[in-house]
């Protein structure tokens, strides 16, 4: 079991995306960053994540649909979805469809982090009870 999650965070903005990986680096979380849904749909059915750090509002797809199709494609990984617009209907929304948390952005740190390490908890937890369900052969 990692001590730390693997994240994947999506976001438009290239200087949030930057200070964020940057930030979780520098608090030895293995971080990657993309710019957009598409792009994050990829990685994801590439490479494993436990958290993905998604924004809302994107050109293309939306992080609502993201979540959406990373439900299809299978990926396990908790979301934690980060927003500069605040929406009581959007965050709703998103926690209807499996996401772990709705961040405003500009977020605490030290908020984030504890939310991440929570979210990955779950994650493994997940992954504990799947196993025991699991028919052994």
């Amino acid at each position: 079991m990692p001590e730390t999650p693997r994240v994947l965070i999506v976001d438009d903005e290239k200087r949030f995306r930057i200070t964020m990986l940057r930030l979780l680096k520098n608090n030895g979380i293995s971080a990657k960053g993309v710019e957009s849904g598409e792009q994050a749909l990829e990685e994801l059915s590439q490479n494993p994540y436990d958290v993905v750090l998604l924004d809302v509002k994107m050109p293309g797809i939306s992080g609502i649909e993201v979540l959406r199709r990373m439900q299809k494609q299978g990926c396990d990984a908790e979301v934690i979805v980060l927003s500069g617009h605040a929406s009581v209907d959007a965050a709703l929304e998103i926690m209807n469809f499996g996401a772990y948390d709705y961040l405003l952005k500009p977020c605490d740190i030290d908020d984030l982090l504890g939310k991440m390490s929570l979210a990955h908890e779950r994650k493994i937890e997940r992954e504990k009870i799947t196993r025991t369900k699991s028919p052994v052969k």
